[in-house]
Formats: structure tokens, sequence, C-alpha cells
């Protein structure tokens, strides 16, 4: 894939707007942004059309959100600005936008390519959002992993004796699952469940310093399903325990989750207390393990590294462009 895979990123747009790298790399949606910059610091480009794989749609949604620009606009803007594409260039219409990626991990960025159903239809969504009832679509997207960079705290790993609490979550009770996750265990012994997000007047990150006393920490959907709690579980060496329905994870075709986290039906959610106590000593430092090796996967640098979160989308676009027919 290093070798053979090339992409020709659409070089149109005022460089000033909303089509070259986003605003920033920071923040719970700074994977969009180092995509955006990965992309041009990598091998994979090309500047020769014939010899892509794919082709990049490179819009911003991020950067036009950070302009305070409304979702009716954006829906606007990508509109006119795809559609110019497909004028200017032939290369859509050989395949309707099937060989034609765009990425983005804000929720509204999601629904600002709404207006253009067959781009969403038949074109790669790499978003932040990969839930299956906000229409992705699992053998044709990919699931952008969020992650919350830069991490305010160094990765955790090999520190399981430092581990004394069951299971941990604070957050937003956004979604049913939440409110129901919170209601059921806030006042459990064992499991430090809060209803709320954890006060900074308490004490200087003491939510992220939670994560590295806790062996398993709570994942559950929110209102776009994905957060940056299932990667900062990874970073701090937290088993992480999925507890959502129709949810496609970060990376499904190529990593094994079951080695490194517990992937679990809304409806446990009422037995997650004996869930987690059914897991062994064994079993559980076989999982650290697994977190702690996969904690390269789940970060962005700039340049990128292999095996960094950049090399793994580009994976995950390798392997869908061989299903594409012209």
């Amino acid at each position: 894939m290093e070798r053979r895979f090339k992409v020709f990123v659409y070089p149109d747009g005022d460089p000033n707007t909303y089509y070259q790298t986003p605003r920033k790399l920071t923040g719970k949606y700074a994977s969009e942004g180092y995509f955006f910059q990965n992309i041009r610091e990598s091998r994979f480009v090309t500047d020769d059309p014939e010899e892509a794989h794919l082709f990049f749609v490179p819009i911003s949604c991020h950067k036009m959100r950070g302009k305070g620009i409304s979702y009716e606009n954006m829906t606007i803007i990508v509109q006119n600005y795809v559609e110019g594409l497909t004028r200017k260039y032939p290369y859509w219409n050989r395949t309707l936008g099937a060989d034609h990626f765009f990425v983005t991990c804000h929720d509204v960025g999601v629904r600002a390519f709404d207006g253009l159903p067959y781009l969403v239809k038949n074109s790669i969504r790499v978003v932040c959002s990969p839930s299956y009832n906000v229409g992705y679509i699992p053998h044709k997207d990919v699931a952008l992993p969020q992650v919350l960079q830069p991490f305010a705290l160094p990765a955790g790993g090999n520190d399981v004796e430092n581990r004394t609490v069951l299971g941990f979550w604070a957050g937003h009770r956004n979604s049913k699952i939440r409110v129901i996750l919170a209601r059921v265990w806030e006042n459990d012994t064992e499991l430090a469940i809060s209803n709320n997000r954890i006060n900074r007047a308490i004490g200087e990150l003491v939510y992220q310093k939670r994560f590295y006393r806790t062996k398993f920490c709570i994942c559950p959907g929110g209102s776009q399903v994905n957060s940056a709690r299932i990667t900062d579980s990874i970073h701090y060496g937290c088993i992480p325990v999925i507890l959502s329905d129709y949810y496609d994870l970060p990376f499904n075709n190529i990593l094994n989750w079951k080695k490194f986290s517990l992937i679990l039906k809304e409806n446990d959610v009422y037995q997650l207390k004996s869930i987690l106590k059914a897991v062994t000593d064994e079993q559980f430092i076989g999982l650290h393990k697994g977190v702690v090796e996969a904690q390269k996967h789940f970060e962005w640098h700039s340049p990128p590294v292999r095996y960094d979160a950049f090399h793994m989308v580009m994976y995950e676009l390798w392997l869908r462009h061989h299903v594409i027919k012209y």
C-alpha cells in the first residue's frame, strides 16, 4: 500500500477559505485537521490524476464552522464546490463519485453534505459519526477516530497494579443510554459513574487522572455516538467498554477490538457491574497489554509516522478502492 497507493487532491478553491488545512490541529475535531495536513505531507499524493486510485475532495466543514458559517450556508457551499468539480473535471463522472472521498470529524459537517445525496450514497465518507442510524454505510464509509490532541497527560501502560477502580464514566446525559447508565450506577460503590462532567474547580486534570486509576472506562454512545472518550481510554491505558448499538468502530477492518476492549450491547448496561467483575485477572492483563499495543494507531503526528492514525485511515481507504468498478 505505501509503495503503490496514490491519491489526487483537487487543487481548486481559495486557500484562505475552506479548501486547505483546517483552522487548528487541536480539540475534539483535531482528526480532520491532521488528515488535511498529513495527506499533503505524505508520499500518497500524486499530481497526475490518471495514476490516482482515489480522489480527495478537500473541503473542510470544521474550517467553515470556525468562520461562523451556518449549517444551511455550509450545505450550499459544499454543493456549489462539488458540482463545480463535476463540471470542470471528468473524473467524478467516470464512477459517479465512487472513487472520491471526503473527510469530516464535525457532526454538523456530516449533515453539510446532505444536499448532495449522490455523494452520500456513492462516495467514501471518512467521518467521526459512524452510526448506522445516521446514514453510515460500513462497507463503503470509514470510521475516523475522534482524538483529543494534544493529550493532557502522558500515555498510560504497564501499570495494572495502580488500577483499583473497577469502572469509570463522567459526562453529559445527552443520549438514552447515558441517562440509563447514570440512573442505574451513579450511587454504586465500585463503579465511579457521574452524570456530569468533572468540575475543573475540584483540581487540575482530575478527569484525565481518573483514567490512570481505572480498569475499565465506560464509553456509552452520545448524541452523535462517537466521542473522544474511546481514544482517551486507549491513550491512558484504560480498557474501553463500548456500550453502543449500531456503531462501527474505527479501523474495524484492521484491528481485532476484542483483544483490547469489551464490546457490549446497550441492554447490557443493567448487568454492567457483573460483566466487568467476571473478567479474570489474566484476561484483564491481556486486554491491558492489547490497549498499550493499540495506542500507536490512535495518535496523529505531523509529519505522519508509520502505523499512526493517518496511515490506518489510508489503509482503510486502500482496502475500499479495490471494490470500485469503472
